[in-house]
This record gives structure tokens, sequence and C-alpha cells, in this order.
């Protein structure tokens, strides 16, 4: 068996975890630049993480024989790699279970009450009755409440904001993240066939979830120039950034194999993680007293290098030449 510490480090899978902390970090930074730092942002940003091993512990115990199809020998499923038991993942549970309450009660009220949520729905997503994981619509909204409302909110409240402050943050990021969560399916697409999970890819195809998933970017932009009213040095950065996503989707459409399939989407994500930097930088700096046009040079800079080293991978990668 692996020890609790140690599962616990597998289940986190940093790269979610990192995302997850940015929109924790942007509900801090809204709307006028961090706060002082303070040992809060500290207890939200383990709250967070516990909360997320809860989620995936039970996930993985409900989904064990779907990702046996879908994701063979990956040691961040230690139970399709027999390291650990489905009871040494109930364990886990409870226990990270645990540590997100008592992280978040140095918050206050509010907080308890944001972390709470996110433990339900953890259990709501996987778990009998509900099992939200398998209903077609349901399932990446749910996900999509999880991911961003709960970091933001609880970065608000770490900040001092309270929840009302970071409202208009939320449907825009909301949006954006379920333009990539839609996309999630083509990954486990063979497990889930088997098992029957009637996911939105397997129901109605591939053009209908880029669909989606092109409409709920669509929306994105636009709640985003409603909540941020951008002036030029952040609305050309993220409006490049944005595009460079509906650019990526066009070729997983395209996609003639799985591989294909997998590279456009991983380099959807790189820049939708430019988007979510540029912003959170251009944040930062705000509250930092910094010029409109130091902003502007930064904030431009970072979507620079997000767009160039996206393009320069995708040019080396499958139906692309290397010249």
């Amino acid at each position: 068996m692996t020890g609790l510490p140690s599962l616990s480090l597998r289940l986190l899978r940093f790269r979610v975890a990192a995302m997850v902390w940015t929109f924790m970090m942007l509900g801090a930074a809204w709307p006028d630049g961090l706060p002082a730092f303070s040992v809060d942002l500290l207890w939200a940003a383990l709250a967070l993480a516990a909360s997320y091993v809860a989620a995936t512990s039970v996930n993985d115990i409900a989904d064990a024989d779907v990702d046996r199809v879908n994701h063979p020998g990956d040691r961040a499923r230690p139970l399709v790699t027999g390291e650990a038991r489905a009871r040494d993942l109930w364990r886990l549970h409870v226990l990270a279970s645990a540590v997100a309450l008592l992280a978040a009660a140095p918050l206050g009220w509010a907080a308890l009450g944001v972390v709470s949520a996110s433990l339900a729905v953890g259990i709501a997503y996987s778990l009998p009755p509900l099992r939200v994981s398998y209903r077609t619509w349901l399932a990446p909204l749910l996900l999509s409440v999880a991911y961003v409302p709960v970091p933001v909110a609880l970065g608000a409240v770490a900040a001092g904001r309270g929840l009302d402050g970071s409202a208009d943050l939320v449907a825009p990021l909301t949006a954006l993240f379920l333009a990539r969560i839609l996309l999630k399916d083509y990954r486990d697409r063979a497990g889930d066939a088997r098992y029957g999970k009637p996911t939105l890819l397997l129901r109605f195809g591939s053009t209908a979830t880029c669909a989606a998933s092109l409409a709920a970017l669509a929306a994105a932009n636009v709640l985003l120039v409603v909540a941020l009213e951008p002036p030029p040095g952040l609305a050309v950065p993220l409006e490049a950034l944005l595009v460079g996503v509906a650019v990526m989707l066009r070729r997983l459409h395209r996609a003639r194999d799985t591989r294909e399939e997998q590279v456009a989407i991983g380099l959807g994500a790189r820049l939708g993680n430019g988007i979510l930097l540029c912003l959170l930088a251009w944040l930062v700096l705000g509250g930092e007293d910094a010029s409109d046009a130091t902003r502007a040079a930064f904030t431009c800079a970072l979507a620079a290098l997000f767009l160039a080293s996206t393009a320069a991978l995708a040019e080396h990668q499958p139906g692309r030449s290397a010249s």
C-alpha cells in the first residue's frame, strides 16, 4: 500500500492544481490587485488542494474500471497500477475532506460554506445516487462550478473582499473553463464507450462537441469584455489568445487520429493558461500602481510568448512540416 501522503501527492495532479490556484489568485486580485501577503492565501490554497484530492479520490474509486481502459499504467491513478486499494482511497477522502474544512476554518464561515459545497460537488459528481458524471450536459457544468466559482470565491474571501466582489469575474472564467472541460472526453473516449458514459462526444460526435466548446469560448469573450471593459493594452493580448484557442478548436475538428486530437487540445489549453496569466498580470500590476503603458507592455509580451511558443510546438507536431 502507498502511504496516504504519497497518495495525496499523486491525486493532486499538479497541472490541474496549478490552474485552480490561478483561479484563486484571480479571485484575490480582482478588481484592483493583490493585497499585502497574508497567511489567509496559504490557508485558501491548502483548502483547495485538499478538496481537490477529496474529489479525485472518490472519482478514482467510482471510475476504476473506466480508468483501466483510459489510463493504463498511469501512476497518478494508483487503483489502476495496483499501488492502492479502494479502502485506501476512502481513507484519503475522509482525511482530505477534514483537512480542507480545517484549512478553511481560519477564513471564516463563508470559506467553510464554499469548501463544504466543493466537497458535496465532488461526491455528487462521482457517486450514486446522483452520479452526475453520467449526465451528458450536467457533468461539464457541475465541473465548471467546482473548478471556477469555488477557487475564485476562496481567493476573494482570503483577500478580505467578500463573495460579492468576485461575482463579475466568475461568469467569464466559468465559460472559459467550460470550453476547455468539454474536450476532456476525447482523451477518455475508449473507456467511456465501453462502460456506457453518455458524454457529449459519444452522443453527438466531434462536430457538436467542438461547436459547444466554441460557443462557450465566444461567451467567455463577450463576458470578459462586459466584466473588464478592457483598454487596448489588455484587449489586444486577450483577443489574440482567444483567437488562438479558436484556431486550435478548428485543428481539433480536422484531426485525423487521437494523437492529433490530443495535440490540438493541449495547445489550446496552453493558450487558455496564457489568458489567465495575462489577466492576473494586468490585475497585479494595476494594484502596484503601474502605468497603463507598463501593464500593456508586460501583458502583450506575455501573450506574445504564449503565442510564439504554441506556434512553434504546433509546427513540429503531426500533420505539420518540420521545416
